[in-house]
């Protein structure tokens, strides 16, 4: 389940591999391509959950790899370890095969073209790298957004801030004791701000690989405070954790009831929270 912290460190190793090396051939299945053999990358690089590969021709290979997509790379010759028929980008280069498998999204634009500035426009400040303004998250989500968003879609439309996935989606919220019950109108400048320090802290601090953690030191009882812990007891006050399907387009949430009020019970907004970093 790939979010902004992995795509981050994916586009460092894949940039460590591939920049400055020439491009043997270049195949996306079932898409016709112009000539990209004897391109050269130029730099690799990622932007929330979108990996760029620029090419010296001007051309950009954009991935989004979803829920299911993977890099893998193999020597010329040696066997892949998914079928053919899952390869959605091939990158040839001498010796070297490097395969993404089963991305949501493989598409080849111009670099400066028109497609690649109204993406960059359209996805907000990535949280991996940059030092975002809590009053410019705030603006983006006004001017985006319905006051009846859910707060659980609030955080991974990457149209606000691009980065959060459904992991740091559920973490965030314990972290800051909101409830997943809450919409944007609930939440005030303080509350924006608060949450996405949070997710830029979690997602800073997993840039380097390893399994992923919201919870230090390693004390044995497991990396995250609450998702995939569905029925077992919180870390933080004993109740039983809850799996619920929330949003516009429900995917599983993660909560604590108790330490996360519902709103009709008061949320619990503003309050200290742990020490996630």
């Amino acid at each position: 389940m790939p979010e902004g912290d992995t795509i981050h460190t994916l586009a460092v190793m894949l940039g460590r591999w591939l920049t400055g090396r020439r491009l043997t051939a270049v195949r996306v299945p079932r898409q016709a391509l112009p000539q990209l053999g004897g391109c050269r990358v130029q730099c690799v690089t990622s932007r929330g959950k979108h990996l760029y590969i620029d090419l010296d021709d001007g051309h950009r290979l954009r991935s989004h790899l979803g829920l299911y997509g993977a890099w893998h790379h193999y020597g010329r010759g040696e066997p892949w370890q998914k079928p053919p028929g899952q390869a959605s980008l091939v990158l040839e280069l001498g010796d070297r095969v490097y395969v993404c498998f089963n991305a949501r999204e493989v598409e080849l634009m111009w670099a400066q073209g028109f497609r690649a500035l109204d993406q960059h426009h359209r996805l907000g400040p990535d949280l991996t790298r940059e030092s975002v303004q809590p009053e410019r998250l705030w603006e983006r989500a006004r001017d985006l957004l319905a006051g009846d968003t859910p707060i659980v879609d609030l955080l991974l439309d990457q149209r606000v801030a691009a980065g959060i996935g459904n992991v740091y989606k559920s973490e965030v919220l314990f972290i800051g004791r909101y409830s997943p019950l809450l919409r944007f109108a609930d939440l005030s400048h303080k509350d924006i701000a608060q949450l996405y320090s949070i997710a830029g802290s979690l997602l800073n601090e997993n840039l380097h690989g390893g399994p992923r953690r919201t919870r230090w030191p390693d004390d044995g009882r497991g990396p995250l405070w609450v998702y995939g812990r569905a029925a077992r007891p919180c870390l933080r006050c004993g109740g039983s954790i809850r799996r619920d399907q929330l949003g516009c387009h429900p995917r599983s949430t993660y909560w604590c009831p108790t330490c996360q009020a519902s709103p009709a019970r008061g949320a619990v907004r503003g309050a200290a929270t742990d020490q996630a970093v």
